[in-house]
């Protein structure tokens, strides 16, 4: 062949339309077919981690990789089992010590296994004999899927140690786990250390009485400046309040009980809040109800804690103001139907005094508890778990003890399935300024009783003839006042209450509700209190 003819380039045999012949379709396809392969590896391990390496690479760490990926959805569904019909097990299987533990170890171990497989996968796709054009991407997805599994990872370990860090600082223990006539009695305290304040006070205290079985609920608000509170004669405050909690001047109150045991923990050796026990001891009396638990939230952090959960929505019937007292007004919470409010503005519906009582921010108090309650559902808590858990490390205080608050968790789930009652201790029912104790006592005793009926009445028979959920059945068994352990009149210097005492409403502004004389037995004023105040949604809507 002659040097002319070699010089010659070789014609490659087009189609018609002048593209390229064969050999460049078939580089196309190989290409195609390489990137798909590389493709399936990555998305075999993300479905089935192990499966890859079980199919062309090393089969022992296939198996492996796949036995523990096995195990891990088999515990997942019997942990879904658990939360379908053993839900109380399975909240205090969540909520132990051994599991976050572990799960903190195994989230890393995971995520690095998984990061590996990965790693693993992009290699057994062949990256080198891919398309150059196909190499970039292929890679930067593969990084991608490392990088997501590798900070998934990290970020549940450290979503579990903030659960871990909070349940360890919050949850100390030291109250009493059994229930009481099958109920669970909590204290809620609302702490407000204000800056013209010495010490804490309790700028509000309800006690929430819950079905140790079905979780229906009933809230018992107390007015904070309930005066001459008496104490048992168990407690170390008799000793020094034999006549009750009373001062010359008419200052010693009701939240003061936590300040003044505050500032003499000698007398509770061994407690760590003694504030809160000597203000559970007074409550215990006032009502008739062994205490359980209590929990203190700080009212000025209590803002931060609302916006963790994201807000709550209120129906608003009054303006409320933004402000007011020692504190200039900067602006008002108007009125509407399911109104955002974030934590600044829910801590002021909550709190502000400016033109209402305290009867009347005892009510907006107790609809803000409702709202989180009902509103609160565990995607919103699990979406914002750290948010949360730093906020209640922050605000709150409790003797719950780790190990119960499962078994909580589950008896607030089953109280957003039930109306919650209310009652308040507020003029007309009871005065402050010289409550009727006995009266108190039956009028607990006569709400748990009806709450109680609700759960107890027969079937409804078809002519419709039941009571229904918001009135209960007139043929229950009344309910007797537990016994007092103390004194349980006012002291013979003060007034005695009002003879116009006769029906409770939450709303603080019963004066015009009107009643019976003060002789009148005081079942009978709670049976008219019960007509009024069953339902606290219902209440709530209708301010």
């Amino acid at each position: 062949m002659t040097d002319r003819a070699r010089s010659q380039p070789s014609r490659v045999p087009t189609t018609p339309s002048g593209a390229a012949a064969g050999p460049s379709r078939a580089a196309a396809a190989e290409a195609r077919v390489k990137l798909r392969r590389g493709l399936t590896c990555l998305g075999m391990t993300l479905v089935l981690p192990g499966s890859v390496q079980l199919a062309t690479g090393n089969r022992a760490v296939g198996r492996i990789a796949l036995r523990v990926w096995g195990v891990l959805w088999g515990l997942a569904g019997v942990l879904a089992l658990l939360l379908v019909f053993q839900r109380e097990l399975a909240l205090r299987v969540l909520t132990s010590g051994w599991l976050s533990s572990f799960a903190q170890v195994a989230l890393v171990v995971v995520g690095v296994g998984w990061a590996f497989l990965f790693l693993d996968a992009w290699r057994l796709g062949r990256p080198g004999e891919l398309a150059r054009q196909h190499r970039p991407g292929y890679a930067l997805l593969s990084l991608a899927l490392v990088i997501t599994v590798l900070s998934g990872s990290i970020g549940g370990a450290r979503a579990v140690s903030a659960q871990q860090d909070v349940m360890g600082h919050v949850f100390a223990g030291g109250g009493e786990t059994e229930a009481d006539h099958g109920r669970i009695n909590v204290l809620l305290l609302g702490g407000d250390a204000g800056a013209n304040r010495v010490g804490l006070r309790p700028d509000s205290i309800t006690l929430a009485s819950i079905d140790a079985d079905t979780g229906r609920t009933v809230l018992f608000s107390l007015p904070r400046n309930m005066e001459d509170v008496p104490f048992p004669e168990t407690s170390p405050m008799y000793e020094h309040f034999p006549d009750g909690f009373t001062c010359e001047d008419n200052g010693c109150m009701l939240n003061g009980i936590y300040t003044w045991a505050s500032e003499h923990p000698e007398l509770w050796p061994g407690v760590a809040d003694p504030g809160a026990q000597a203000t559970k001891e007074a409550v215990e009396h006032l009502t008739g109800l062994k205490i359980n638990y209590y929990a203190m939230v700080d009212l000025q952090g209590f803002e931060s804690l609302i916006d963790a959960v994201g807000g709550i929505n209120l129906d608003i019937t009054k303006r409320v103001p933004i402000g007011g007292g020692s504190s200039p007004i900067t602006g008002w919470i108007e009125p509407g139907e399911n109104v955002h409010l974030d934590g600044h503005d829910a801590l002021w519906f909550a709190r502000s005094r400016e033109g209402s009582n305290d009867f009347e921010r005892m009510e907006r108090q107790k609809c803000v508890m409702n709202a989180m309650l009902n509103q609160l559902d565990p995607v919103t808590v699990l979406a914002r778990f750290q948010q949360i858990s730093q906020a209640g490390k922050q605000i709150m205080a409790t003797d719950v003890p780790r190990s119960e608050t499962g078994a909580l968790v589950d008896l607030a789930l089953k109280a957003r399935e039930h109306k919650i009652g209310s009652v308040s201790f507020v003029p007309p029912l009871i005065y402050p300024g010289s409550p009727d104790f006995a009266k108190m006592r039956q009028v607990v005793a006569d709400e748990i009783a009806a709450s109680e009926a609700k759960d107890n009445a027969p079937t409804p028979e078809p002519s419709g003839n039941a009571p229904s959920d918001t009135e209960p059945s007139d043929t229950r068994p009344p309910a007797t006042a537990a016994p007092p352990t103390g004194p349980s009149a006012p002291p013979a210097s003060r007034p005695p209450a009002s003879p116009t005492a006769g029906a409770s409403t939450t709303s603080g502004a019963g004066e015009g509700s009107g009643g019976s004389g003060g002789g009148r037995p005081s079942g009978g004023a709670s049976t008219e209190a019960r007509t009024q105040v069953e339902d606290l949604g219902s209440l709530c809507r209708a301010r």
